[in-house]
């Protein structure tokens, strides 16, 4: 039976989350589709037929699919779900993937493995509880499975392959739901979730000055995103699309710098999949130093401009 992805887009191309997530359904046995909902969305269309291991891509262009509604979405994906005859619908655990899918297993009348992280199998999948200290083997047996993908758990697919594309006809505007505003943060630097280097902190910096102020100069250098940590967030230092951690943002960047972050259960759920994590604290006992490739005890505010100076 063939496998649906659900792509994230932004109309002209891919989110980098949807490359995971195409990468894990690789990892089953069956032909793949992505389905790409969106309005005047030709351009992630034929970004998504280059993927490798796509076979099919279905296209819904309609102007209802303008602002990605879930209501909308999850119907459609109902719909395309039962013509189809798919096993599995799959999309990354995102905050479109988490806002949809579950509407999609509701409508299904059946139960969504959330986050998998790892397949043994066509119904057998691993996915983290108790903020990722467990792994836990869920074996469904629905008709149909409803998955989202931890995308850090997945390396991205590339590109190089060439899937048709197949126009089909959008479903009916539910008009259940309203896009009235929609506030996207602007940075020239890259966006959190697809960095490769991350410089994040925390309530050590005690204050949105000081944050901005020492980390931003290494980041800049290290041509690095900001992260925060909860306790940043919530303290006023940043907006929240900053955070990592269970609660915000998962990431695995090839380095993560965490500085005057203690290292709260929640946080090392966000980020401890990081090839390489350099802890900056003055504290020597903080937990963030137990998964630490590399520590320094120190006060941050002499550090880090010594190691920008360094570098």
């Amino acid at each position: 039976m063939p496998i649906l992805v659900i792509a994230e887009h932004d109309k002209a191309g891919l989110k980098a989350a949807t490359r995971n997530t195409v990468a894990a359904a690789r990892a089953l046995d069956g032909e793949l589709h992505v389905l790409v909902a969106g309005a005047d969305c030709a351009g992630a269309c034929a970004a998504t037929a280059a993927l490798e291991g796509v076979s099919k891509v279905l296209c819904a262009d309609a102007a209802h699919y303008t602002d990605q509604g879930a209501e909308n979405i999850a119907a459609l994906i109902v719909s395309v779900a039962g013509a189809g005859g798919y096993s599995h619908l799959l999309a990354p655990a995102t905050t479109f993937g988490k806002n949809v899918m579950p509407r999609v297993a509701a409508l299904l009348d059946v139960a969504q493995v959330s986050e998998i992280v790892a397949i043994d199998s066509a119904d057998t999948f691993v996915r983290p509880i108790y903020a990722g200290n467990a792994l836990a083997t869920v074996k469904s047996s629905d008709a149909v499975k409803v998955i989202t993908v931890r995308t850090t758990a997945f390396d991205p697919v590339g590109d190089g392959g060439a899937a048709s594309i197949e126009p089909i006809t959008a479903g009916p505007d539910l008009a259940l739901s309203t896009l009235v505003s929609r506030e996207l943060t602007q940075s020239e630097r890259p966006e959190l979730g697809a960095a490769s280097v991350i410089v994040s902190g925390g309530r050590g910096l005690g204050s949105g000055e000081n944050y901005h102020a020492i980390l931003e100069p290494l980041a800049d250098t290290l041509g690095a995103a900001l992260g925060a940590s909860r306790a940043a967030v919530d303290a006023g230092f940043v907006p929240n699309d900053y955070q990592v951690g269970q609660t915000g943002k998962i990431v695995a960047p090839q380095l993560y710098l965490a500085i005057g972050i203690s290292g709260a259960i929640q946080h090392l759920a966000g980020m401890k999949d990081s090839k390489v994590i350099v802890a900056i604290n003055k504290d020597p006992e903080a937990p963030i130093f137990q998964i630490a490739d590399y520590g320094l005890v120190a006060d941050l505010f002499d550090a880090i401009p010594a190691l920008n100076a360094a570098l």
